[in-house]
């Protein structure tokens, strides 16, 4: 569009600077050459006097000299010869037109102008008070007709190409001020397609484009309102339904043997399926969330929420970190989740009684991260590669395997990584480092080559459980 509109302009302007300009440089040039030969028709017009009152050659050759044009050489007079007097007749001064040039002037009477080596020759007859006609000759060089023309054109093409310049610059930045919220509004809309929720587009341009930008942002607006919403109840889903379901497993797991027990231990897997299904169904939905929140906050939230299941099962907890506040570029629900999906995992696949440990290390502005582990001191992941990895290893009846991904995910999310480990209780640590640049710009598959060094010739305790 913006170059469309410049190429109009350009040619627009260039046909209208063609069309005044071509016509105003021939009147110039005209007015130039009616100049020059009014200059020599005045010159002329001075001799009439003297030749009225004498034919005399002395007298005549100082009123030709005492022009401007007899002075600079460029004047000539032509006598005739007087009636009965053959051979009186004489010229003055260098003539530069043919005769019959001169014949013709004299025989019609009227002022000529013809051409001339260098110039032109003004022919103006005048009578004799004998009744015959002199011709006064006054010369004009072709400089003398065309002087002033050429700047005069020169001007006129400058001031053609300052127009043709200012509308096409004019045209320009019409074109940009068109262009440029358009290309925002195009940019802000791959950008949101690709999952930049926070992407906004400035109100300004054109009444139309302000109207798309109003509307861009409404709908923007309203997306994130309902991916929120998505996000709050995938949240509360996993928060309210997976713990209750545990503590159910656990009971049924007492109820012993029989048909009644046999029902209950099928009913609540089944039920674990289909909470497992829609919690996978939302993690799989590409969503980025431009805000953080208070990982310490979220913590102590969550370990509250735990605090019962692990008074009923006798577990010690430990929490160490969380006093202060510590920003983290994470969604509240999406570390709530994460956060439950390592708890739930202690609780799930360690004895009861067994002591668990959660700290929070804020790197602050030297490393950049914030390290949350979660300890344990249970009997370890037999596998933790298989672990890291969606959906594999070995977690009993209702295990997804999506805890640790889940997890791992989140931490991607931010540029950071997750690892596996040996914990001081003696089980294991999960270590989530969140990246505060965020960006997720790491390598997820060059992350958990790292992880395979880094956990490779360690001795790992076998256990039956997945995380």
């Amino acid at each position: 569009m913006r170059w469309a509109l410049v190429k109009v302009c350009l040619a627009v302007t260039a046909m209208v600077v063609v069309a005044f300009a071509v016509p105003l440089g021939l009147v110039v040039k005209e007015l130039a050459r009616d100049r020059a030969f009014a200059d020599a028709e005045r010159q002329a017009a001075t001799i009439g006097p003297a030749l009225a009152i004498t034919t005399e050659r002395a007298r005549l050759q100082r009123a030709v000299a005492s022009t401007q044009a007899g002075g600079d050489g460029r004047m000539a007079l032509h006598v005739p010869d007087e009636p009965g007097e053959p051979g009186s007749g004489y010229d003055l001064g260098k003539s530069r037109a043919a005769k019959g040039e001169l014949a013709t002037a004299r025989r019609l009477g009227r002022a000529s102008v013809s051409a001339a080596p260098g110039g032109y020759a003004l022919l103006q007859p005048t009578a004799l008070s004998s009744g015959q006609v002199a011709v006064v000759e006054v010369f004009v060089p072709r400089g003398v007709v065309t002087s002033g023309v050429t700047t005069s054109w020169l001007v006129l093409a400058g001031v053609g190409l300052a127009l043709i310049v200012g509308a096409v610059a004019t045209a320009d930045r019409l074109g940009t001020r068109l262009v440029r919220p358009a290309g925002r509004l195009a940019d802000a809309a791959h950008d949101l397609g690709h999952g930049e929720l926070g992407v906004r587009v400035p109100e300004d341009g054109p009444a139309e484009l302000r109207a798309a930008a109003a509307a861009f942002n409404s709908m923007a607006d309203q997306v994130v309102q309902l991916l929120a919403g998505e996000r709050e109840l995938a949240a509360d889903l996993s928060h309210r339904l997976r713990t209750p379901l545990t503590v159910l497993r656990l009971n049924a797991a007492s109820l012993g043997e029989g048909p009644a027990a046999d029902q209950t231990r099928a009913a609540v897997a089944q039920l674990e399926r289909e909470v497992d299904q829609i919690i996978r169904t939302a993690r799989q939905q590409k969503t980025h969330t431009p805000s953080g929140c208070d990982a310490s906050e979220v913590i102590r939230e969550r370990m509250e929420f735990w605090s019962a299941l692990a008074e009923d099962e006798d577990r010690t907890v430990r929490l160490a970190g969380v006093d202060r506040t510590v920003r983290v570029p994470v969604a509240r629900p999406e570390l709530g989740a994460a956060l439950d999906a390592l708890l739930g995992n202690v609780f799930r696949h360690t004895p009861e009684g067994t002591a668990l440990a959660v700290d929070v290390h804020d790197g602050g502005d030297a490393s950049n991260s914030v390290i949350i582990l979660v300890s344990d001191a249970g009997p370890g992941i037999a596998d933790p590669d298989a672990a890291l990895r969606r959906g594999h290893g070995d977690g009993g009846p209702g295990s997804t395997g999506l805890g640790l991904d889940i997890v791992r995910r989140v931490a991607e999310s931010t540029g950071g990584d997750l690892r596996i480990g040996r914990s001081v209780l003696g089980g294991t640590e999960v270590r989530v480092w969140l990246s505060l640049n965020g960006g997720g710009s790491a390598d997820p598959g060059q992350r958990r080559r790292g992880r395979k060094r880094k956990t490779r010739g360690r001795t790992r305790p076998k256990a039956p459980a997945e995380h």
